[in-house]
């Protein structure tokens, strides 16, 4: 059974506003069907394919690396002490974590504000259905 998304829903996946995804269905960059006078829906294959064209091409000079999962976003908060940082990035509508050395956020001049990317790499990824 084919799963399709309301507009709203959708916008919600691909994190951006309804209005981008109604652009794009207008723009036909999104196929959309509507029933009747029911609302505009979205296919879930299409959906996918949009959401691996939007992935982020690595920054023109970045070093190659074999982590696929990176989320560019901004620094939200930073709590150093005298070894360790906590550095808090909101990429999208994910909040990020990671603990570093200190010497490594000051390396990288960390601090609210400046766009950054996490790279994610685990051994393991559990995955949960709503």
């Amino acid at each position: 059974m084919p799963t399709s998304y309301r507009i709203a829903e959708a916008a919600a996946l691909l994190g951006v506003s309804d209005d981008t995804v109604r652009r794009w269905i207008d723009s036909a960059r999104l196929p959309a069907r509507r029933e009747g006078s029911g609302p505009a829906t979205v296919d879930g294959a299409d959906l996918a394919r949009l959401a691996t064209g939007l992935r982020e091409a690595p920054e023109p000079g970045a070093t190659p690396s074999s982590a696929r999962n990176r989320l560019t976003g901004i620094v939200t908060r930073v709590v150093r002490d005298t070894v360790m940082a906590q550095v808090e990035i909101q990429a999208g509508p994910f909040r990020l974590v990671s603990l570093m050395s200190r010497e490594a956020a000051d390396e990288l001049g960390l601090e609210i504000g400046v766009r950054a990317v996490a790279t994610v790499k685990a051994t393991q990824v559990s995955v949960d259905v709503p």
